[in-house]
């Protein structure tokens, strides 16, 4: 049966590239979307706010279709008469060289319902990550934006350059590289003084953003000498002297630097946030799956059959948690069995549902919880963890005389990768720079995913960084290069190991 109803269409500005940058709005469109048409240069994590049945349509690419305009529009109608909530998601802001005017005409025409969600703008966006103000009170009073495609600088263009050149304090110009010598010359021929300040911010608001300043008499000659190409935004005018004072973006102490993240998707967002916050770029290549056993509730023993309970991971306080509840069970049965937690993040995680640990040891590993737990001779000690959790701990307990049920409750599965081929070439031509592993299993799968290379070759190009003693283990016994262990068995740590090495390395 055909949808007797309209559906509408949400022209969204996703922002100049950072995925941070969309608005609060643009995100609530898309986590409603049935349809998303997205444009060729956007970052694709944005995406990953769609529900799962979202069809995503990646726009025609504008540089091999002519008619592409032609076909998006036809996209859009088709789709909302199909009762679709459909997102148009576009880079920038929608009406700001970004033809958003165009479609929405479009859908007018078409008697289909449309908002217009703003986006940020590149050209204060990418000018901002740069350290220029593109307005100032000392600098510039007036600013304004200007295509310098093609168009533009043809003789019959509508725009003015003989009185913009001289009418604004700051000139910001969009897709202009191309045409950078030509809009150089007119400016000056036009009046503009050939000393003024230019600056060119490539990719603006990423971890790639690369600046290059210059005047309008030696620009191109800079440009030319780095081989600068598009996407950049052109900056003219006085407020690019106030990078160096400004600057604060590229400054962060892992800007630039391409990072690797190996751990579980649905536990790297804080790590990635982490890392990024400090300039870096993350490639998340998850190697594993944390997975809960299937066991019935029945068999999960409760923490009031015994003196001790252990555990060493947050996903052991959240799966054995869940399997209580299921049980109908809550922190009341906790009452008479002393805990223990291993690691900062473990006793948040217990915190978090009102249990506060009686013991936490000085290190995250099997053999120091094991040495320093008092009083367990003859005692019942719960160890719920990994089922391929190594045998140091429980076997050093036993050895100290306690009775110790080890409980699998849940497995680290290995994840397989469509894009290991890029990553293994990455990594062999040197494009990436940190390698991190969290977890013993992260390593051993990681390296399973590359069988043609040995770890040495396979990472002879990168640094490699892991979160403690019992992953830098597991790494040397493959033959890993470990370049860095974190102090505590944490990602903060981990994070401010790798800053560090990254500042010794600049010195």
């Amino acid at each position: 049966m055909e949808t007797t109803h309209t559906g509408i269409v949400y022209i969204v500005g996703a922002g100049p590239g950072n995925k941070k940058l969309i608005t609060v709005k643009g995100v609530e469109c898309l986590q409603q979307a049935d349809i998303v048409i997205y444009d060729l240069l956007l970052n694709d994590a944005l995406l990953e706010h769609c529900p799962a049945h979202t069809e995503k349509i990646r726009a025609p690419d504008p540089r091999i279709r002519a008619n592409r305009q032609a076909e998006l529009n036809q996209l859009l109608v088709q789709h909302a008469k199909a009762g679709k909530v459909v997102v148009r998601l576009k880079g920038g802001d929608p009406y700001v060289f970004g033809r958003g005017g165009e479609e929405a005409m479009t859908l007018t025409q078409a008697g289909i319902p449309f908002e217009i969600v703003p986006g940020v703008t590149s050209g204060i966006a990418a000018a901002a990550y740069a350290g220029i103000p593109v307005t100032h009170r000392d600098y510039a009073s007036s600013v304004a934006f200007v295509t310098g495609h093609s168009a533009a600088l043809h003789p019959d263009s509508n725009i003015n350059w003989e009185q913009l050149a001289t009418a604004v304090d700051t000139l910001v110009v969009y897709m202009g590289v191309a045409h950078l010598r030509e809009i150089m010359e007119r400016l000056i021929t036009h009046g503009r003084d050939p000393q003024t300040s230019v600056s060119l911010v490539r990719v603006g608001t990423t971890p790639q953003q690369f600046v290059i300043q210059g005047t309008l008499s030696d620009i191109v000659e800079k440009v030319e000498a780095v081989q600068l190409k598009s996407p950049a935004i052109i900056v003219i005018g006085e407020v690019n002297r106030l990078r160096e004072e400004l600057r604060w973006f590229d400054n962060n102490p892992l800007f630039g630097k391409r990072i690797l993240v190996t751990r579980a998707r649905a536990q790297a967002s804080e790590f990635a946030g982490l890392l990024e916050a400090n300039g870096a770029e993350v490639i998340q290549f998850p190697t594993i799956e944390i997975r809960p056993l299937e066991i019935e509730s029945t068999e999960i023993p409760s923490p009031d059959q015994y003196d001790w309970i252990i555990f060493t991971s947050v996903n052991a306080v959240e799966i054995y948690y869940e399997q209580l509840r299921k049980k109908r069970q809550d922190t009341r049965v906790f009452g008479g069995c002393s805990v223990c937690a291993v690691g900062p993040k473990t006793v948040e995680a217990l915190n978090s549902i009102g249990i506060y640990p009686d013991f936490v040891p000085s290190h995250a590993s099997g053999k120091v919880v094991a040495t320093e737990i008092e009083n367990i001779q003859e005692k019942k000690i719960l160890l719920p963890r990994a089922k391929i959790a190594i045998a140091d701990l429980p076997t050093i307990l036993r050895e100290r005389g306690a009775h110790v049920d080890d409980i699998p409750i849940y497995d680290t599965v290995k994840v397989e990768s469509k894009c290991s081929n890029t990553i293994q070439k990455d990594l062999l031509d040197g494009r990436i720079d940190f390698v991190t592993f969290t977890s013993s299993s992260t390593v051993t799968n990681f390296l399973e995913m590359f069988p043609s290379y040995a770890a040495k070759d396979l990472l002879a190009k990168v640094r490699v960084a892991v979160i403690g003693p019992t992953t830098e283990a597991t790494a040397t016994e493959h033959s890993v290069r470990v370049d860095i262990v974190a102090k505590q068995a944490t990602i903060e740590s981990l994070v401010e190991a790798i800053i560090v090495e990254c500042s010794n390395l600049s010195e």
